[in-house]
């Protein structure tokens, strides 16, 4: 049986070694490319990110991925944002100001208020019946953030609570988010990872 190929994009801000060790211990195979001849093999793409909005996007776009991954989703690749990576997929950010996003997801990405920052485990409550998400519902992941999704109502298929309701996670199609990081979230990080890109690879 052929393994699932994730293409991890490298753009300089990604915590690429954590993630390509979890989805190595999901099963899974990883090449790292920062050019669309290294990505167009993968079966699905997967975007990481640590660190500020507008300096990934301007590092994107110094590379020419923007594009790549704008035209790759509309033609129907698969596709998973995790943490910085999720929100770079929405439309607009305030973070740092004012700065366009990839545009592939609806939402704009703004700060939390109270409390003003997000860190630790917490509880995902499942939205919908998304197959990819059911079975972690009531699990614990870990969290590390200070923006958050908003107005991504119509995607939404997990949230968190702080206790007010933040996105977790989003899906439309073939194009998911993570805002946790399930590479640090031990075994139900490495088990969503399998189950969620094979669910992306499928649809």
């Amino acid at each position: 049986m052929t393994r699932t190929t994730v293409g991890l994009v490298d753009y300089g801000l990604g915590n690429h070694g954590s993630v390509m060790h979890a989805l190595r211990e999901a099963g899974l195979r990883v090449r790292v490319a920062a050019d669309a001849q290294g990505l167009d093999a993968c079966d699905v793409l997967l975007l990481p990110g640590v660190g500020a909005f507008p300096a990934a996007m301007q590092r994107l776009q110094d590379i020419d991925l923007d594009p790549y991954l704008r035209d790759a989703a509309a033609a129907g690749r698969a596709m998973l944002g995790i943490c910085l990576g999720m929100q770079l997929l929405a439309a607009e950010s305030f973070e740092l100001g004012h700065s366009r996003g990839l545009g592939i997801l609806p939402g704009r990405v703004v700060p939390l208020v109270e409390p003003p920052w997000h860190i630790g485990w917490n509880t995902l409550e499942c939205i919908g019946d998304d197959p990819a998400f059911r079975a972690c519902h009531g699990k614990s992941f870990y969290f590390n953030h200070s923006f958050m999704l908003a107005d991504a109502t119509e995607c939404v298929t997990a949230v968190a609570r702080l206790p007010q309701p933040v996105v977790a996670a989003v899906r439309r199609g073939r194009i998911a988010g993570l805002q946790f990081h399930p590479e640090k979230s031990q075994g139900a990080g490495r088990q969503l990872l399998r189950d969620l890109i094979e669910e992306l690879v499928r649809a």
